[in-house]
């Protein structure tokens, strides 16, 4: 029932993980960052992609879920200092400017799954001195997508991060209502926490909102044109889920982040791991 297919789209190898008899995919670019760039259910895409983002190398992709490793969102100045050196860093970090390898593919009657990893080298050093292992595992089944993750330290010190995930929902409703247990959230367009009264409305809003006290690892959310409802849970080190759109572009993130924007400066929340362990995590989207 499930496959795997791969394929060239322009200079890319796309892997295609299938299911043609549920009329459902997921497309993932290992050589951009190890992105998925599909997600489709019941014959329909729910991602966003601008695939001119894609194709430029350049470019940070718009669409798709990016991985956001070793920070979500930005740093002030774009950099931070550790045991007394600067560094300087892009936004949402190096794992999604760096190229992965897929460790291997499996599909049988139930389900079809992908694992890639990302090693350091030179280049990632630049930006985080640290000797880092990633192992992300893809699976589409009946339930939806599911990403393991494995976040390893090979290095002699503890190795701070607060990664995250940014999926693009395709949809031109910007005024939503999300079903958490989150009362507040952090407007960064005014800088002011504000309670959650109904929808949280992001049509005219540069700046993202910041859900901030949910204690369930879960959020749901309908959107109208699609007449489906989304489901997002992941690993209790995923604190926070920040909302953004861009204006006149038909999509919403809905990003579960471990920390908010520029920790690595504040070091208040830091997810720290030991050198020679590794986190073990989870996200999940379903759709009913």
């Amino acid at each position: 029932m499930y496959q795997v297919k791969v394929y060239k789209d322009k200079e890319f190898d796309v892997y295609e993980l299938v299911n043609s008899e549920a009329e459902s995919w997921l497309k993932v670019v290992p050589e951009r960052g190890g992105i998925i760039i599909g997600f489709g259910v019941d014959g329909e895409e729910t991602l966003f992609l601008n695939k001119e983002t894609l194709y430029n190398p350049d470019k940070n992709i718009r669409g798709g879920i990016p991985i956001l490793f070793p920070i979500s969102g930005q740093l002030d100045n774009g950099e931070y200092e550790w045991n007394g050196k600067v560094y300087q860093m892009k936004n949402h970090g190096v794992a999604r400017n760096n190229p992965w390898e897929v460790m291997n593919t499996k599909a049988n009657e139930e389900q079809a799954s992908m694992t890639l990893c990302l090693k350091s080298n030179q280049e990632t050093k630049k930006e985080f001195p640290f000797d880092f292992e990633l192992i992300f595992t893809y699976t589409i089944g009946a339930g939806g997508l599911d990403i393991q993750q494995q976040y390893i330290n090979h290095s002699d010190s503890p190795m701070p991060m607060y990664p995250g995930f940014h999926p693009y929902f395709r949809t031109t409703h910007k005024d939503l209502s999300y079903i958490t247990d989150a009362k507040t959230y952090l407007d960064y367009n005014d800088m002011e926490i504000k309670v959650i009264k109904g929808s949280l409305d992001l049509t005219e809003k540069k700046e993202s909102f910041a859900l901030l006290d949910a204690a369930k690892r879960e959020i749901e959310f309908e959107l109208p044109e699609r007449k489906k409802t989304f489901v997002l849970t992941y690993g209790e080190e995923f604190k926070y889920v920040v909302l953004w759109t861009e204006k006149d572009q038909d999509f919403v993130c809905v990003e579960p982040w471990m920390a908010l924007t520029n920790e690595l400066n504040r070091k208040e929340e830091l997810v720290i791991v030991q050198p020679g362990k590794a986190l073990k995590t989870t996200m999940r989207i379903s759709i009913q």
